[in-house]
């Protein structure tokens, strides 16, 4: 995964200590590179049931440790400091008021395949900090620093690299869907149909949405929405209207946006507050 050039989250400060009493999620940052993102911050409410395309690394990255609980829908949420979900899981997550990171990694890149290997199943998993202890402790003091978006993302990418490994790359997409990914990212979440994405890599549409449903694991509109969300709430953290956000990322109107975020993350987007 190469450097980011992260976007970055913005408009209002609100004091951490305060985020318990708030109706809001989380008071942080977030920070945007292709094919991932970290979210990192201090916690507030816990979220309802949910899912996403990326696979998620959540990390206690208080001080003096800390842990969250993360589970599944039905299921006894157990504490940890260090869990991985896998794609399209159903999921909740309280960060219990401490500060926490999610670094979410899209599966179909060279590292998301490479967690997915480590990680076999399609649940919810301890992760193991010995490995990755001291570049968690990293991340956190960056955060605590306030270190600019570009830094915290590097460190937040360390974490999950340092945890993949090195070994080969299982099954690597092909160049034609590497093309049409690595396009919606650059236009910033603009809308691209399923014929204009089959056309940039000189495929008929139905060839095309077999072959990216074969190598992603998710349908091309489906995809295309994840990769819109994420840019419409960077969008909306640097002090955009949720209607110019909205609209930006290619959504009908605000509610359109906000049922699509709470359909992925659990919560409404206005209930997350840029930190320092």
């Amino acid at each position: 995964m190469r450097a980011p050039a992260p976007a970055a989250a913005g408009r209002a400060i609100a004091d951490p200590d305060r985020v318990a009493s708030l109706n809001i999620a989380g008071v942080g940052r977030v920070c945007l590179w292709q094919g991932g993102s970290l979210w990192i911050g201090r916690s507030g409410r816990r979220t309802a049931p949910h899912s996403h395309h990326a696979i998620q690394v959540s990390l206690a990255i208080d001080e003096e440790g800390g842990s969250f609980f993360l589970g599944v829908p039905g299921a006894k949420a157990i504490a940890r400091p260090a869990a991985i979900v896998m794609p399209h899981r159903r999921h909740e997550f309280d960060g219990r008021g401490g500060s926490v990171a999610q670094v979410f990694v899209e599966p179909e890149t060279a590292l998301g395949r490479r967690l997915r290997r480590l990680f076999p199943g399609d649940g919810v998993q301890a992760v193991p900090l010995e490995g990755i202890a001291d570049e968690v402790r990293a991340l956190g003091a960056a955060f605590r620093r306030a270190e600019r978006d570009a830094a915290l993302a590097r460190a937040g990418m360390r974490v999950v690299e340092k945890l993949a490994g090195t070994a080969p790359v299982p099954d690597p997409v092909s160049s034609r869907i590497e093309t049409v990914i690595a396009r919606l990212s650059q236009t910033g979440g603009a809308p691209m149909s399923l014929a204009e994405a089959a056309a940039l890599v000189h495929l008929s549409p139905s060839r095309f949405r077999h072959l990216f449903v074969a190598e992603t694991g998710t349908t091309f509109r489906a995809y295309a929405l994840w990769v819109r969300i994420q840019h419409a709430i960077v969008a909306m953290m640097a002090g955009r209207s949720w209607t110019d956000a909205a609209h930006a990322a290619g959504f009908a109107d605000s509610a359109h946006l906000n049922r699509t975020f709470r359909r992925m993350f659990g919560i409404s987007p206005n209930m997350l507050v840029r930190g320092p």
